[in-house]
């Protein structure tokens, strides 16, 4: 399993709108963003990397203005790790990812007053952008229309993007699958505003994304939990652990 979601986090970092092939390693950068966690880099699984090749992808990511960052699977670059902090890494975290299987899938119910619906305008998508950041807490440092062609994006290649949204058109959470590859879509940004939280809602959206997943032909979804309380709202969907994956990154 390890093997086919880290060749699923390289193949989802070619469909960036920029794409580095630095030896062994892929990165994806997106020129309408800085932020690390969607400008980052990861191996080829099973190719073996050098210190060299390591001073190469430092070069590429500065030379791009970029903060030097892998995202990967660690079993299948078991020595990756010592030659990244040998030349200055910090990790920033160990995570178990999960995956769910189409015959481990819980359906949940939607709560009372909501739906569930992937968003067909730009409008709606940056409504969803807007609620997820809302969820997140987080200070976006790209443009807003950014965030909502990305999400277009994602959706034309294949993947789902489904909101919540009230019977007055508010929208108050959502999450997405990407594209698949070979089968495997990661699950991510599942996020509910906190008026709404624990009502069932953040359950509601991973099954259904995954749902939707199952239905146009993906075998495996996987994802990676943020806390306790989201790890609990996954396993009760269906999703269970997996295997590790590893952040870290250089200050330039």
């Amino acid at each position: 399993m390890d093997l086919r979601i880290q060749r699923c986090v390289v193949s989802h970092l070619r469909t960036r709108p920029k794409v580095l092939e630095i030896g062994p390693f892929v990165a994806g950068l997106d020129p309408d963003t800085e932020s690390p966690f969607i400008n980052y880099a990861s191996p080829e699984p099973g190719v073996p990397i050098t210190a060299a090749d390591v001073t190469d992808l430092v070069a590429a990511f500065t030379g791009a203005g970029r903060k030097p960052r892998l995202e990967y699977v660690t079993s299948c670059s078991p020595g990756l790790e010592d030659l990244l902090t040998a030349a200055g890494f910090t990790v920033e975290e160990r995570n178990q990812y999960l995956i769910c299987l189409p015959e481990r899938l819980n359906a949940h119910p939607v709560p009372d007053g909501l739906v569930l619906e992937e968003p067909s305008t730009d409008p709606d998508r940056a409504a969803v952008v807007a609620a997820q950041n809302a969820a997140f807490g987080d200070l976006p440092d790209e443009r807003p229309e950014a965030a909502v062609a990305r999400m277009r994006r994602n959706q034309e290649r294949g993947g789902v993007v489904l909101g919540a949204r009230t019977a007055d058109g508010r929208w108050v959470g959502g999450g997405q699958g990407a594209p698949p590859s070979d089968g495997v879509s990661e699950v991510a940004g599942i996020a509910v505003i906190e008026s709404f939280r624990r009502r069932g809602v953040g359950a509601a959206i991973s099954a259904g994304v995954a749902s939707r997943l199952f239905d146009r032909g993906v075998t495996v979804a996987w994802l990676e939990a943020s806390g306790d309380d989201s790890w609990r709202v996954y396993e009760r969907v269906g999703f269970a652990p997996a295997g590790h994956r590893l952040y870290i990154s250089r200050e330039v």
